[in-house]
């Protein structure tokens, strides 16, 4: 249930520095806008108001993801629109991708995780997000950024994607991550889905744990010291889920950042409660 490394693998984070320089050479990496939140408004209107300049937008809702139903809030995006999309926006084959969203990096994560998934590895997320380019005084442009048509074919199948199944199996014989609050994680509340609680065996590892005061995710020595707090060991299957799939993707980036390997459950409590007749646990242990 590990997810095998893509073919092109590349550095998972990359630093406001470290891309500022890239841009400024003469074949930058594409650089792809996903800012998103589940409460609105639409990641479209701050894009337009400003992004760093080049980057294009991406609607994590209507073009990463498949509609809500059948797998989910946020399943899996249908590949043909998908591959439309990101050719849209400039991602070439062989060519690096860098992704960012407003800071929080979850969506940005969902993104960095989907492109690995099509077998597209050449792809770092952007460490703090535009807040963090902005806070260097890095410049921006407004309006919609035209990029040059992209020539990248999606394979999907990349990444090894659990299902309720799986996911099940995992809590059992290895370390399912959960990675919602915990007042969700115990079933004390549920804002969005329709049944509170988590899955059976499910460790709860909050997305606040894993990054410092910043919001930037910690350094590899400290993320490895937290996961294994949570019963996560080298060489052992790993796997996270969340809501729908997009704060869990944040969770396997920080696996990654700490040099482990970890399974997404892409439909997540919102595909997990779908089936009335899956098992329901409540209170603060797995």
């Amino acid at each position: 249930m590990i997810s095998p490394p893509c073919e092109t693998d590349g550095v998972a984070l990359i630093d406001v520095s470290t891309l500022a320089r890239e841009l400024a050479q003469p074949d930058p990496p594409t650089v792809i806008d996903v800012r998103w939140s589940l409460q609105g408004p639409p990641g479209a209107e701050a894009y337009r108001e400003g992004h760093i300049p080049g980057a294009a937008f991406l609607d994590l809702d209507a073009e990463l993801t498949g509609p809500p139903g059948h797998g989910g809030r946020h399943p899996l995006p249908d590949p043909a629109t998908l591959q439309a999309a990101l050719r849209r926006v400039g991602v070439r084959e062989h060519h690096p991708v860098v992704v960012y969203d407003a800071g929080e990096g979850q969506a940005a994560a969902r993104l960095w995780w989907t492109l690995r998934w099509v077998g597209h590895g050449q792809v770092s997320v952007l460490d703090g997000g535009f807040a963090a380019w902005t806070a260097e005084g890095r410049p921006v442009e407004p309006g919609i950024a035209e990029a040059k048509q992209g020539d990248v074919f999606v394979r999907p199948g990349q990444l090894t994607v659990l299902n309720a199944e799986t996911a099940a199996a995992l809590a059992r014989d290895g370390v399912l991550l959960d990675a919602r609050v915990g007042p969700r994680y115990r079933g004390e509340t549920e804002p969005i889905d329709p049944v509170a609680g988590h899955i059976p065996g499910a460790v709860n590892l909050p997305a606040a744990l894993l990054v410092g005061e910043n919001g930037r995710l910690l350094p590899p020595e400290e993320l490895r010291r937290v996961f294994a707090a949570h019963g996560v060991e080298t060489g052992q299957p790993v796997g996270a889920y969340c809501g729908s799939g997009v704060t869990a993707a944040h969770t396997i980036l920080a696996l990654t950042e700490a040099g482990l390997d970890g399974s997404l459950y892409i439909g997540s409590w919102s595909d997990w409660v779908s089936d009335p007749g899956r098992p329901i646990a409540t209170g603060d242990q797995p």
